[in-house]
């Protein structure tokens, strides 16, 4: 039996890919796989999905392992292993509004694809918002008048500033992370120390 690994499609998928093949394994199959959602390697089996997709089938015993940004894991907190940190993947929690434009006096209304983070922020701070769940491009909310401010995941912050908005605080750093089916380390522990063990020692030359 392979151990299975589940990877976050987009651009975690390639950084976890790269870095993958820095530990000297084969990925030639993994780049060129087309839309094929499960592959299978000499060594493992990957399935791709979305992000907090990842997590369910990691927690369901489907995959062992998995590769997922770390606001997921505080985003839904998933009954999974948080095995350990990877070195790509990495951004911050902001806090943003549009350039220029003061907070309203009543109670602010904040767009956010994150409820849970962006309601334990608020409530560390003693402030009480309305918050707005979205899926999409969270910047278009103040834009078009939907909310005063967003919480969002910023990476470079280019797409805030092409939309004329700006960080009023940051309050968490991410990066990937590599997770695991409690089960799955105790009953596949020879199986899957290799590759943990293989991850762990590319992380610490990084």
């Amino acid at each position: 039996m392979k151990p299975c690994i589940a990877l976050t499609k987009g651009r975690l998928e390639k950084q976890f890919l790269e870095f993958f093949q820095s530990l000297d394994y084969d990925i030639t199959s993994l780049v060129d796989k087309g839309r094929k959602l499960r592959v299978e390697t000499e060594e493992f089996q990957f399935v791709f999905a979305k992000g907090v997709d990842v997590t369910t089938y990691v927690e369901h015993g489907i995959a062992d392992l998995g590769i997922i940004g770390e606001d997921i894991l505080a985003e839904f907190q998933p009954d999974v292993f948080n095995l350990l940190p990877l070195p790509f993947g990495k951004c911050r929690m902001a806090l943003a509004a549009e350039a220029g434009i003061n907070w309203p006096e009543r109670k602010r209304i904040i767009a956010s694809k994150y409820p849970g983070i962006t309601k334990e922020y608020f409530r560390k701070k003693g402030e009480s918002v309305d918050i707005v769940k979205l899926e999409g491009s969270v910047e278009l909310a103040p834009i078009l008048g939907l909310a005063d401010g967003i919480v969002d995941i910023v990476e470079t912050g280019t797409t805030l500033r092409e939309n004329g908005l700006v960080i009023k605080d940051e309050f968490h750093h991410y990066s990937a992370r590599c997770i695991a089916n409690r089960s799955s380390l105790k009953i596949k522990k020879e199986l899957l120390s290799p590759v943990v063990e293989a991850m762990q020692k590319g992380v610490s030359v990084q």
